[in-house]
């Protein structure tokens, strides 16, 4: 991965970090309207979902910070993958959380997302998605 598109990530997430719980938010209604069949994977109660988009937001942010040693980032998403199998996630569910992500990006970065940042987001979780997935499957 080239530097260039780890710091295009990583600055952007810097400005994503003061909204993170209307991006978390932001994020889960976009995941499920894209595909309302996913909402029964999460907490259906309001404070848990906050938990739950704070955990997204915390191991978001730990990623992002992990592009600099992809060494060390990679036995983690490994195991996150693996854990996600419980949690009946299905690897068809990676491209819609793509899809959720960079619509939560675009909408919580406004004018900041531009198209460089877009590809180098869909690059960075291309890249994350792949690894778990081919870790769980």
């Amino acid at each position: 991965m080239e530097a260039k598109t780890v710091t295009l990530v990583q600055d952007s997430f810097e400005k994503v970090k003061p909204i993170a719980p209307a991006a978390a938010e932001i994020f889960y209604t976009k995941l499920f309207e894209l595909d309302p069949k996913l909402k029964p994977l999460f907490p259906s109660d309001g404070d848990a979902m906050k938990t739950q988009g704070n955990k997204l937001m915390t191991m978001l942010g730990a990623a992002v910070a992990g592009l600099n040693n992809l060494d060390a980032l990679i036995p983690v998403l490994k195991d996150l993958g693996k854990r996600h199998v419980a949690y009946k996630v299905e690897p068809s569910h990676y491209e819609t959380v793509g899809a959720a992500l960079l619509g939560t990006l675009a909408a919580g970065l406004g004018d900041d997302f531009t198209p460089e940042v877009k590809d180098a987001w869909a690059e960075v979780y291309g890249t994350m998605s792949s690894v778990m997935i081919e870790a769980a499957y």
